[in-house]
């Protein structure tokens, strides 16, 4: 489906174009936004648009020169925007490819997104603030900026929630290792989004195509992402301290466990030893005739016992 947002009157109205011949191609359009194009749809804008949309191998490219590339009719941009796909706790970044051509905005997409729903009321709310694609364009990265410190800062939370929780209430387990996996997951997919769009606002902070002011509204934008990337970086300082801390934990707890077993095995070794001894079949011993023999051996063995014990204590080794 196409979404062509045209200038008409001081206005700008939205028309969805389920048919490529309703499209008008004289129209003073201001963006021209693909959800889900089909083939002929995207051969279509090609065409009319001389326009060289990349296809899905050329988007996942991770090349810069893949990433962004200019010619002297036109700016493409391929870029990542975080989704959560079922509203799971993975975040998934997904290629948006942005054309900017003859001051039209040509976007390319496969997954709604809030933003782009946000932008489009703002053109249609607001006009006059979307002379041209570049306009539309700095806004769109603004937005979705915005979504991504949101993004981080519920992220930051959970992160020190997680290291609350392993260094204070001393929490171990699957849980928490499946709980710190799936923030280092996110952290990397939220640090890769943004130093894509480093990468994109960069790349257009250069181009001869757009104006001081476009310029500079990208510029902070540019500012808010490094910003971001710092704390990102940060976050995932974090999460691997939780994990040498968790690791810490279970060395301690196996630590514990080990010194327990040898006590015991340590104590249980002179009345081993006793019972060993009275338990061997020799025709003369002593103490087989005594009438108190076998009370004397268990309390002997009993004492055996209490005493390792008790130095351990002293020693402090329990």
């Amino acid at each position: 489906m196409l979404n062509l947002f045209i200038k008409r009157n001081g206005m700008v109205v939205r028309e969805s174009i389920h048919s490529i011949d309703a499209i008008a191609v004289e129209a003073d359009i201001l963006w021209i936004d693909l959800l889900h194009p089909s083939m002929q749809e995207i051969a279509y804008i090609s065409k009319t648009y001389l326009l060289d949309i990349p296809t899905k191998e050329e988007r996942e490219e991770i090349e810069e020169s893949s990433r962004y590339w200019e010619d002297s009719e036109a700016i493409t941009i391929n870029t990542y925007f975080l989704t959560r796909p079922n509203e799971e706790n993975i975040l998934h970044n997904e290629t948006i490819t942005f054309l900017l051509a003859r001051n039209i905005l040509f976007t390319v997409r496969y997954s709604e997104f809030k933003v782009f729903d946000e932008i489009q009321q703002r053109v249609l709310a607001n006009p006059k603030n979307f002379e041209d694609g570049f306009e539309l364009i700095a806004k769109i990265f603004e937005l979705r900026v915005e979504k991504d410190a949101d993004m981080l800062e519920s992220i930051a939370k959970e992160t020190r929630l997680l290291r609350r929780n392993v260094v204070f209430d001393k929490q171990l387990g699957d849980e928490i290792l499946e709980k710190l996996a799936i923030l280092q997951e996110m952290h990397l997919s939220l640090r890769d989004s943004l130093f894509d769009k480093r990468l994109a606002i960069t790349a257009l902070l250069r181009t001869n195509k757009a104006d001081i002011q476009e310029k500079k509204d990208l510029s902070i934008v540019l500012k808010d992402i490094n910003s971001l990337v710092d704390f990102a970086n940060v976050n995932m300082n974090i999460l691997d301290n939780i994990q040498t801390l968790f690791s810490s934990q279970i060395n301690i707890q196996q630590n514990k466990i080990i010194k327990l077993f040898t006590v015991v095995t340590v104590a249980m070794m002179p009345p081993t030893l006793i019972a060993t001894v009275y338990g061997m079949n020799f025709t003369h011993m002593p103490e087989l005739e005594w009438e108190y023999a076998y009370p004397i051996a268990v309390t002997m063995m009993i004492i055996s016992t209490i005493v390792p014990v008790i130095y351990f204590k002293k020693k402090k080794w329990l």
